[in-house]
């Protein structure tokens, strides 16, 4: 140990764990890791690197682990990789290949009859059933390693049967002359998942040759003659109704994932408690208590009084998450009340719903409402993370949570009948859009991480690094660097749980949704990690398993026949986009940044990849109107963001030349009028052209901004910004009952109708 220093070892234990030693920042320059930053990740990860012994251990266990553990506890394979060959690492001594002999058997985890079993603790008799037996002479040996002074080989189990893709349990044992695995006597039996997944996600046979284009909505901002403030299902069902009679193909919505509805850091979309699981201020309450057909019901609910206080909730510029959250609970709990009498008691048809339901979502939504039920419970006494919960409630399993889930069953199975309502409402909407032949229907999105006081971090305790946060290094927008204020998950302990929450989370997400938009698809390649207590601009990227990963979503995508948009935006190398094209994954390309750089002028649409949705702005960007006039260089820079003079006049520079260019591209394509001036206004006209410029790519899909049709001016989120800008709290600018009614979005879809491309593919 002495001739390895404590700085050489650090440096090959943060190898073996994915740290990358350097990193290019988008201005182009270098980074290197710091030992500080690698040690404070090292943590995180749960290493012990105290002094030279802990990191031997650790570097010796990560090294030969999987020699030592027999079997890797997950494999994803191509399902065109035929026969499936999985790996078994066995010590043996010279001469005993005949002697040791291999058994084996798959089963399918989604068979009724195995998980039943799997819960009678009964899988090893069936599986001794069907175990197919070898010796090892008679296997494929690919390695050989010397470990320890024992000799080890690695051996390729051959699986003659023909797999369709899906999760496998794959039952291995070892029997062996001599007592060398510990704790075992002559034999070793060990299980490990096996997943087949297709080599491309799902595309529907309409995308040949074709495009659709679709309306994005912040669902939250609606106004409309019937919701209670915010925007509902009903709402977003009616919009499903409306963009499909103007021909377009599908509705993108923000983020639909819980969150603690509390100011200031319980609002956004993208920092949710639970990515498993629905906000329930999207519930249409009149809809469920009309369907509970109880006039007692509707009268103990006093809905006059209801009434006045949405009234007053009207009148407020912004959104009041906290005042609608606690008035939608106080219905709820009505509703369950006597749901809960009625139905669930009285095992009605109803009853017997809410029962599957619960039976098929199992452990996730149990963790998930006793999360809700514990923290609704603590809240009142200001206690709103796991962290500060007492200690006896920090363990899902433990003493404490048993018997609070005992004591307070009822509140946790109202937290399941919420849930239960969501998954309705939201069927109802996707069988709208299935009726009216939308392409595509629903398109979701999916927040790249959930906060570590939350339901996921809670029911996965091992899986996250609490002490460091993901975030971003210095770019244009962020000269200091991010954090987004949830941990990271831990690559080993996914792969360790067989990507156990990586897949529930993907299959939660596609359910209801035609196409799903996987935030900052970079995270599955690398992600920025900054270790607690130091700035972001210190902070590493580490690397994960994407090639699992992204067989896991194309798995997902295929079984709900659901299309992948990566966002693909900020500093990735060639090999991402290249791996995400060759899965059949869409790209995400914004107009503001698709340019011909170094020179500034605007890509050609000829120019953007057909495998693509495309769009002009995202929450996080500023709306046509916006930044045609510049506002949202006003607001960053009222937000502190340009505290040199010099460089906020060299960006208004720059948006002048951007008009310039933009309207030049627009005339030269015949989308736009000659005479208009790039310093006119933004107007109806010139909005559209733009989207109408954006049709002329090749693009599978484009996405219409409903607040640029409307001509908003403030983002929906300035990044970096906690009080200094409205985030996640505006309304939209009309009500849409009267957006229905606008000429503007006729007049759009009129155009998006008309063939704009001649048979030699180009503009007419």
């Amino acid at each position: 140990m002495t001739n390895h220093p404590y700085e050489e070892l650090i440096r090959e234990l943060s190898n073996l764990c994915g740290i990358i030693p350097e990193y290019w920042d988008i201005f182009g320059k270098k980074h290197t890791t710091s030992p500080e930053t690698v040690k404070g990740i090292l943590r995180a990860m749960q290493c012990r690197i105290k002094s030279e012994e802990d990191i031997v251990h650790e570097i010796q266990m990560r090294k030969w682990k999987t020699w030592r553990e027999f079997i890797d506890p997950v494999n994803v394979i191509s399902v065109n990789e035929q026969p499936v060959a999985i790996p078994v690492y066995i010590p043996i001594k010279e001469g005993e290949e005949k002697s040791i002999r291999i058994s084996w058997c798959m089963e399918n985890e989604e068979n009724p009859i195995s998980l039943i079993d799997l819960l009678k603790e009964k899988t090893d008799t069936l599986c001794d059933q069907t175990m197919q037996t070898v010796s090892v002479d008679q296997l494929a040996v690919s390695e050989e390693q010397w470990i320890d002074g024992k000799r080890y080989l690695k051996a390729l189990l051959t699986l003659q049967e023909r797999y369709e893709i899906g999760y496998y349990r794959m039952t291995v044992r070892c029997t062996h002359p001599d007592k060398i695995f510990p704790g075992a006597t002559n034999a070793i039996r060990k299980k490990a998942r096996i997943i087949l997944a297709p080599d491309a996600c799902y595309t529907p046979d309409e995308f040949t040759g074709k495009k659709t284009w679709g309306l994005f909505v912040s669902l939250y901002a609606i106004r409309s003659h019937r919701n209670w403030e915010v925007g509902d299902f009903t709402d977003l069902k009616n919009i499903v109704t409306w963009v499909a009679g103007l021909q377009g193909g599908f509705v993108g919505i923000n983020p639909l994932h819980a969150i603690p509805n509390t100011k200031p850091f319980g609002i956004s979309p993208y920092s949710p408690i639970s990515r498993l699981y629905k906000n329930y201020l999207y519930l249409d309450l009149e809809q469920i208590v009309t369907g509970l057909q109880s006039e007692e019901l509707r009268e103990s609910i006093a809905f006059q009084n209801i009434r006045d206080a949405l009234q007053k909730l009207r009148q407020n510029t912004y959104i009041d998450y906290e005042a609608v959250a606690e008035l939608k609970v106080k219905i709820l709990r009505h509703c369950f009340d006597f749901f809960y009498k009625v139905h669930y008691e009285g095992n009605t048809h109803f009853g017997q719903k809410f029962r599957k339901y619960i039976s098929g979502e199992g452990d996730p939504l149990e963790s998930f409402a006793l999360y809700m039920a514990l923290w609704e419970h603590m809240k009142q006494k200001g206690k709103y993370t796991w962290q500060e919960w007492p200690a006896e409630y920090h363990e899902v399993e433990g003493g404490g949570v048993r018997d609070f889930r005992v004591n307070y069953e009822r509140d946790v199975l109202f937290y399941k009948y919420i849930q239960w309502l969501i998954d309705q409402q939201m069927e109802s909407i996707e069988e709208e859009a299935k009726s009216r032949g939308m392409l595509i229907g629903l398109y979701q999105d999916l927040a790249i991480g959930s906060i570590g006081g939350g339901s996921d971090a809670w029911s996965n305790r091992n899986a996250f690094a609490y002490d460091a946060e993901v975030g971003a290094p210095p770019d244009d927008f962020s000269p200091d660097g991010q954090t987004w204020g949830f941990p990271p998950l831990i690559p080993e302990k996914q792969q360790e749980t067989g990507y156990s929450l990586f897949v529930q989370t993907i299959r939660k997400n596609m359910k209801r949704a035609g196409a799903l938009r996987i935030d900052h698809a970079l995270g599955m390649f690398r992600m920025f990690w900054v270790p607690k207590g130091m700035y972001p601009k210190d902070g590493a990227y580490v690397s994960y398993p994407y090639e699992d990963l992204i067989r896991i979503i194309a798995l997902e995508s295929v079984r709900n026949k659901t299309v992948v948009i990566a966002e693909d935006l900020g500093t990735m190398g060639d090999n991402v986009r290249e791996t995400l094209k060759r899965f059949q994954m869409l790209s995400y390309r914004l107009l503001y940044f698709e340019r011909n750089y170094p020179d500034p002028s605007f890509l050609s649409p000829d120019k953007y990849p057909a495998l693509a949705l495309c769009s002009v702005t995202t929450h996080d960007l500023p709306t046509i109107s916006g930044y045609w006039k510049g506002r949202d260089l006003e607001v960053s820079r009222k937000a502190g963001k340009y505290p040199d003079e010099v460089l906020f006049k060299k960006r208004i520079e720059e948006r002048e030349r951007d008009k310039q260019l933009l309207t030049s591209a627009l005339k030269s394509l015949g989308v736009l009028r000659k005479d208009f001036l790039a310093d006119n206004a933004m107007t109806p006209e010139l909005c559209r052209a733009i989207y109408a410029f954006l049709f002329l790519t090749p693009c599978r899909m484009m996405q219409v901004s409903f607040d640029d049709i409307l001509g908003a001016l403030d983002q929906q989120n300035l990044p970096g910004t906690l009080d200094t800008h409205p985030n996640w709290v505006q309304k939209t600018l009309v009500t849409l009952e009267d957006a229905m009614e606008d000429s503007r979005f006729s007049d759009l879809a009129a155009i998006l109708k008309e063939k704009i491309f001649s048979p030699e593919g180009s503009p007419l």
